[in-house]
């Protein structure tokens, strides 16, 4: 059974599974707040303009304090680094939580507070992924990889729904922010309950030279380098997210909704079924696969007029974007020494928020410029085929096998 269903191996290890509980009521609480602030910011201005400033206010400290604190992950003790950065987060929002029960009505503060959450989550962000394989054993962080982008993308679906419940109550705006601050509170106490894991690389100190050495190291290393390309591909040339809209006023007469939640409904659903996947052992084969289907099913669905078609298919292609997502952290976790980890994982966290946005404004320029097909369908056929070349070419990464790298440290908390 553990061949088809999640492997659940990892939560019972204590350490993990109060790292698992954490981080799912964490992310339920952010999304919380990611659906509020827009809501707010419209609600104060009026202007769509505003709201979508609230995306590129939270995208700067993003690239920069995604580089910066994995530089610092290094360098100090990472369940320090993520407390700290995980209390910041937790005061920008009781922030936001005041400055809507005072009725301060300044768009400018909250865009100023979303700034100052986007940097503390992208240390925090750093610093959880260079821990985790601190956590389980070597054979176990693929499963635990999944596990913790099931509860994520779960809390991606939930968050949501418990926003626009509170929201619509009278003093909406601060139920929901209240309501992340309780749940943050919960993520905060499992990550002071974590085990310290010293100092990754004594001899590092934050800075420029420190990340520069981070990307010199992901530079000259094509594994590393091809995950994080075909990551890219994935996202900037075959994401059809902004393109919802338009589809379901031109083609399908409404059904935005299940457009939005199909992927992560796919998502959700391979998590759950997810229990093979750390039997793979062929990593970058299987991770270029996956980017395949998911570029393969987001191409055929450009073409359809029918919309349950066309969710069907973004459910497969939210199954197969799990996929990758757990191997290209796997790889990351496996490939990379301890005392680089949380640098790369920095760069991991850049691209990761990044490539999205990157991904919408091409297919909203194309679709402009040209047509919506192309702007879905085209794109995204040749994801394939930039993928398959460039993959193939890499040899190492096309015959990179786990078994033969194993990351240093691995389970350091296994019995804490």
């Amino acid at each position: 059974m553990r061949r088809f269903f999640a492997d659940t191996r990892p939560l019972a290890i204590p350490a993990y599974r109060r790292s698992f509980l954490g981080q799912g009521t964490a992310v339920v609480g952010m999304m919380i707040t990611a659906v509020t602030v827009p809501v707010q910011l419209y609600e104060l201005t009026r202007s769509s303009f505003v709201v979508g400033l609230s995306g590129v206010v939270g995208l700067l400290p993003v690239v920069v304090f995604g580089l910066y604190g994995g530089a610092i992950a290094d360098a100090v003790d990472r369940r320090k680094l993520v407390l700290v950065s995980s209390s910041v987060s937790w005061v920008v929002t009781l922030a936001l939580l005041a400055q809507s029960l005072a009725e301060v009505r300044s768009p400018v503060l909250i865009l100023g507070l979303v700034a100052v959450q986007s940097g503390s989550f992208a240390v925090s962000a750093s610093g959880r992924g260079a821990i985790l394989p601190l956590l389980v054993p070597a054979e176990l962080v693929p499963a635990a990889n999944a596990l913790s982008y099931t509860v994520s993308t779960l809390g991606q679906v939930l968050g949501p729904l418990v926003a626009g419940v509170l929201i619509g109550l009278p003093g909406g705006f601060g139920l929901a922010y209240a309501a992340d601050a309780v749940l943050f509170t919960a993520s905060l106490y499992a990550t002071a309950r974590l085990p310290s894991f010293g100092v990754a690389d004594g001899l590092g100190r934050p800075g420029l030279k420190s990340i520069v050495e981070g990307l010199r190291f992901l530079g000259g290393n094509p594994v590393l380098m091809m995950s994080f390309a075909v990551d890219i591909a994935a996202m900037v040339l075959a994401t059809p997210e902004a393109l919802f809209p338009q589809a379901a006023a031109t083609r399908f007469d409404g059904g935005v909704g299940p457009l939005y939640s199909a992927i992560a409904a796919g998502s959700i659903l391979a998590g759950l079924l997810s229990g093979w996947i750390g039997s793979v052992r062929r990593q970058g084969v299987a991770l270029t696969l996956a980017v395949v289907v998911w570029s393969a099913a987001i191409a055929v669905a450009g073409f359809l007029h029918s919309l349950w078609a066309v969710v069907l298919l973004l459910v497969v292609a939210g199954a197969a974007d799990f996929v990758s997502a757990v191997y290209r952290q796997a790889i990351l976790q496996t490939f990379v020494p301890d005392r680089l980890r949380g640098r790369l994982q920095g760069v991991f966290t850049v691209v990761v928020n990044g490539g999205p946005r990157l991904g919408d404004l091409r297919a909203g320029f194309m679709a402009a410029a040209t047509t919506f097909t192309l702007a879905w369908s085209g794109a995204a056929a040749l994801c394939i085929a930039v993928v398959l070349v460039a993959a193939v070419s890499a040899r190492s990464f096309w015959r990179y096998d786990t078994r033969e790298h194993t990351p240093e440290r691995a389970g350091l908390a296994v019995e804490q």
